[in-house]
């Protein structure tokens, strides 16, 4: 008997090769894992590459000239993503969130949004297609990313002074370039827009109020989010985290606030309103209040392995099913439910339980998968 190879993901993270169930179960739309919690998001990385050096992400003195990105042959083509995200939606996700490192970097882009808008779900509903961006190339984009069927950005921006923003993102990028890819996208209709602010204590918290002074009564939704322990590259310290209840106490003093519900189950951020009708602001307390109960997002990275959870060391590789020509859509799909179904991961809600230096429980102490290769 021949034994049949199958080549492995790059071994830049550690990969378990999934598991093909003897009996093949046709899916139903309604996958749940051992905490009941459903298959509705699915997140992919379609680049580990970016163009921003920002300290919590992807420091310099880590991400230098040196680093050895992905090779061109690692990643997933379009075709595989495609395919992928087809076994997926067949799961029960509605919603396609393509993230980075800085998926504007990943040529051609909006032929693999084109392919993904051709898809919908069992009943015949259209993916809900976003793209999270630091806009550095949206202004550029914008409109062949809409025109190929992209509904809504979500922008990276850590404050509106020129000098903070330059500093955060390490590489002398304007503020203003921003700016104006935030209102390209508007103008071509990429909305509702969100803009995402990690806050860093004593390194841009003081561009918080400024922050929700522009964005107001603008259409344009503003969230912040605690400075998270992500990877291993971005040195987290607890005392650099911001919690999100002071943070609201300095947003009710310039502006006041009331709080407003979620808008679906596992929405990650807080919504809250300004009693004067300026509009809304989210925060997500990525820290300080674990959200892990309702979670019901898989990952996808740019090389084909699924994680569980933004925090793991381990994911599955289903690149090695694509690509090894023998395995059929039903025996990949059969695989994807006994991952899933097999998921207890809640790693935020166990740290949260904990004094501050001490390990989650089944931590085995292998380097956690880096934002800037799984997106947030």
């Amino acid at each position: 008997m021949i034994e049949k190879v199958i080549p492995l993901a790059d071994l830049r993270y550690a990969a378990r090769m999934p598991h093909i169930p003897a009996q093949l179960q046709a899916p139903t739309g309604m996958l749940a894992d051992t905490l009941s919690r459903p298959l509705h998001d699915l997140r992919i990385s379609v680049t580990d590459r970016c163009n921003f050096r920002c300290s919590y992400c992807m420091p310099s003195e880590v991400f230098n000239k040196d680093y050895a990105f992905l090779p061109q042959s690692s990643l997933l083509s379009f075709e595989e993503i495609t395919r992928l995200t087809k076994i997926f939606v067949a799961h029960g996700v509605e919603k396609i969130r393509l993230t980075g490192g800085e998926p504007l970097l990943r040529k051609h882009l909006e032929v693999l949004i084109g392919m993904l808008a051709r898809l919908t779900t069992p009943s015949g509903k259209p993916l809900d297609i976003t793209l999270t961006t630091n806009a550095s190339l949206l202004a550029k984009k914008a409109q062949a990313l809409k025109d190929a069927g992209l509904q809504r950005v979500t922008v990276s921006l850590d404050g509106l002074d020129d000098a903070v923003f330059r500093r955060m993102n390490d590489v002398d990028f304007p503020v203003a370039d921003v700016l104006k890819g935030i209102e390209v996208a508007h103008k071509v209709g990429l909305a509702p827009i969100k803009v995402n602010m990690v806050v860093k204590r004593g390194t841009n918290d003081a561009e918080i109020l400024p922050m929700a002074r522009h964005f107001r009564n603008s259409g344009v939704v503003l969230r912040f989010i605690e400075y998270m322990d992500v990877g291993a590259t971005n040195g987290w310290r607890m005392d650099e985290v911001l919690p999100s209840a002071q943070l609201l106490e300095r947003l009710q003093a310039g502006f006041p606030l009331e709080a407003i519900d979620a808008n679906y189950t596992g929405e990650t951020a807080e919504r809250w309103r300004y009693r004067d009708g300026g509009g809304e602001i989210g925060v997500i307390s990525s820290v300080t209040k674990a959200f892990c109960g309702d979670c019901n997002r898989a990952r996808l990275s740019t090389e084909g392995k699924l994680f569980l959870c933004l925090f793991a060391s381990q994911g599955h590789d289903l690149r090695a099913l694509l690509r090894d020509g023998s395995y059929s859509d039903e025996q990949i799909s059969a695989a994807v439910a006994h991952i899933w179904q097999g998921r207890s991961d809640r790693y935020s809600e166990l740290r949260a339980a904990l004094p501050p230096d001490a390990s989650v429980p089944g931590s085995d102490g292998a380097r956690r998968v880096e934002m800037s290769y799984i997106g947030g």
